[in-house]
């Protein structure tokens, strides 16, 4: 490390005589070690935000007669994603009387209240959603339907999520196509 002279002018006689200054030196050891210890305490004591994950059911590709849940009509919602952000549901069986109900996902909250609400009084057990989602929909829009889902708490266990473009009866595809969103 280079120091600095600061003695007198030399070698001049006569001069004022002045005092050797003495060259200061900072110790930074405990200063670093103060930091290390605070950087320390403070990784320890701080809670990282874990990433949450919500639960699928997919059917199975091999799927047994013997293993198959049958589901009731009577609390089963089946929701079709659609394209241009639009969902269409339906309880139980889809019919000429029981038509799929078209809406946007601004409106599909109160439906999932009002369809766990009836489902629970009639029944006395909790809803069962089943997801389609079709060519024409997004990623986002089945993100979003999923957050629908657990903000409403609508399903207990797991929502099944069927994206096998075979499982979309032959009416919910014509009633979908006959109303453009598919």
């Amino acid at each position: 490390m280079a120091e600095l002279d600061t003695s007198s002018g030399g070698g001049k006689k006569g001069g004022k005589v002045r005092t050797k200054k003495q060259a200061t030196k900072v110790d930074l050891t405990a200063m670093v070690d103060l930091a290390f210890l605070l950087i320390t305490f403070f990784m320890l004591t701080t809670s990282l935000s874990k990433p949450a994950a919500m639960e699928i059911a997919k059917p199975d590709k091999d799927a047994k007669d013997e293993n198959r849940l049958e589901l009731r009509e009577s609390q089963t919602m089946t929701i079709l994603l659609g394209k241009n952000d639009k969902i269409a549901w339906y309880m139980g069986q889809p019919s000429a009387t029981n038509a799929p109900t078209i809406e946007g996902f601004g409106d599909i909250k109160s439906s999932l209240l009002k369809n766990k609400k009836e489902v629970k009084d009639k029944t006395g057990r909790d809803i069962v959603i089943i997801i389609k989602p079709t060519d024409g929909s997004t990623y986002k829009n089945f993100v979003d339907i999923m957050d629908e889902i657990a903000i409403t708490k609508t399903n207990i266990s797991a929502p099944a999520v069927d994206d096998d473009p075979a499982h979309i009866l032959d009416g919910e595809r014509d009633f979908m196509k006959s109303n453009g969103i598919w």
